[in-house]
């Protein structure tokens, strides 16, 4: 029941206009993955700029509050760049996306990232006057930013073989 469901939904945002539009509007899906992959560099490039930071990389010189203000902005831009302009061009092969194996791994993949971030932010990054600035960043923090790399690396490889498989 549930896959017919999803067979529906899927059907319905291949169908509907703004999908056609998508569809038949000459270079429009280039210029969407052009933009996207700007989206994918301004999310994962300052993201990982911070993470190192975080696993000590100019832990005497930048502080980690400085590096979080510049670069986690950038990369909150790209999120966001990269997140419209992947569910404007996943409507018009909705059906045949979500079929690839690869599908669900990016998925979930971004909602680990996601929780992640939460986790940092919420709990970690907290107590960050404790060790902004040459001081050993917490065994917690370093986690995170490990699985941020990790994460957001697979987010990307996981999309190239959704668009290529």
């Amino acid at each position: 029941m549930t896959a017919l469901l999803m067979d529906d939904v899927f059907s319905w945002l291949e169908d509907n206009w703004f999908a056609e539009a998508v569809r038949g509007t000459a270079y429009l899906y280039p210029m969407l993955e052009s933009v996207h992959i700007i989206g994918i560099a301004l999310l994962i490039g300052p993201a990982a700029a911070f993470d190192l930071r975080l696993l000590g990389l100019g832990r005497r010189v930048l502080r980690v509050t400085t590096a979080a203000h510049h670069l986690l902005r950038l990369s909150h831009l790209g999120f966001v760049i990269a997140a419209v302009t992947g569910v404007v061009m996943f409507l018009p092969g909705a059906s045949l996306l979500a079929d690839r194996g690869s599908a669900p791994w990016k998925l979930g993949l971004i909602l680990l990232a996601g929780l992640n971030i939460l986790i940092f932010h919420r709990r970690t990054y907290r107590s960050v006057a404790d060790w902004d600035l040459d001081q050993p960043t917490p065994v917690a923090a370093r986690l995170a930013a490990v699985v941020s790399l990790t994460s957001w690396s697979s987010v990307t490889i996981a999309g190239r073989l959704l668009a290529y498989t």
